[in-house]
């Protein structure tokens, strides 16, 4: 018997997110499903954090004590023959047997992609934000020099536990212009909030099209937090389908 870490990548579009919910699919539950197939017989994986639906992932991270008598590679390629599509396990590792993935976590890094169109485009918009009108980088820039540093972003999110700190460090904020019409933004954080990187990018892509200017953030950050009304920001959240998991950090 020996603890695994697990890297995971999903296609979140069919999955009502990560964590394990009754009658509902979920990735826990195809991970968890496909573990028994193996012999495993615990009661949970354990998940470095949970996506909401419809985020995508190519860095999550699991764990699980599995009594396992082959190589980390044919762990690998035993999961995935009974993995639906969906979702695949990229690497299967021993970790010390009090390895969490959630806890022992130093930061969390995602990615959000979005594009400027008038019109719809199905095949893109399956794993990015379509939004109308163009962006200026150097306002996106401006926008998210504010968000590094320690904060208070409670005006961006709310807390993971009922008592829990709504304080997160953010290490790196850069938006990337990848196309003529595409941006890439990437964060990594200690932790982050629920919900905190899609309402980052939806207060930043306001900022890039002019109906807020860049300075509000800092200002919103500084300002007593918890209502986001008194924070002077707009209200909304970046879709989910924008939003990718790339990597958590140990």
């Amino acid at each position: 018997m020996a603890r695994y870490q697990l890297t995971l990548a999903y296609d979140g579009t069919d999955f009502f997110g990560s964590q394990r919910q009754a009658k509902k699919r979920t990735v826990q539950g195809e991970l968890e499903k496909a573990l028994r197939g193996l012999g495993w017989a615990d009661r949970a994986v354990l998940l470095s954090g949970r996506t909401d639906t419809g985020v995508h992932a190519t860095g999550q991270v699991a764990a699980c004590d599995l009594d396992w008598t082959h190589t980390g590679d044919e762990l690998v390629r035993a999961l995935n023959a009974k993995l639906p599509d969906d979702i695949s396990v990229w690497d299967a590792q021993i970790v010390r047997d009090d390895f969490h993935p959630r806890f022992d976590a130093a930061s969390r890094t995602y990615s959000y992609q979005l594009f400027c169109d008038a019109l719809r485009n199905p095949i893109r918009e399956r794993f990015a934000w379509r939004v109308n009108h163009t962006l200026d980088d150097e306002l996106l820039k401006k926008a998210s020099r504010a968000l590094t540093g320690t904060h208070d972003f409670s005006s961006f999110g709310s807390a993971t536990t009922p008592k829990g700190t709504t304080v997160r460090t953010v290490k790196k904020a850069t938006w990337h212009r990848i196309a003529k019409d595409q941006w890439r933004f990437e964060v990594e954080a200690d932790a982050f909030l629920y919900r905190m990187v899609r309402r980052l990018v939806f207060v930043q892509v306001a900022a890039g099209q002019g109906k807020i200017r860049p300075d509000a953030i800092a200002e919103g950050l500084a300002r007593q937090a918890g209502n986001r009304k008194r924070s002077g920001l707009p209200s909304g959240l970046a879709p989910a389908h924008g939003l990718t998991l790339i990597e958590v950090k140990y």
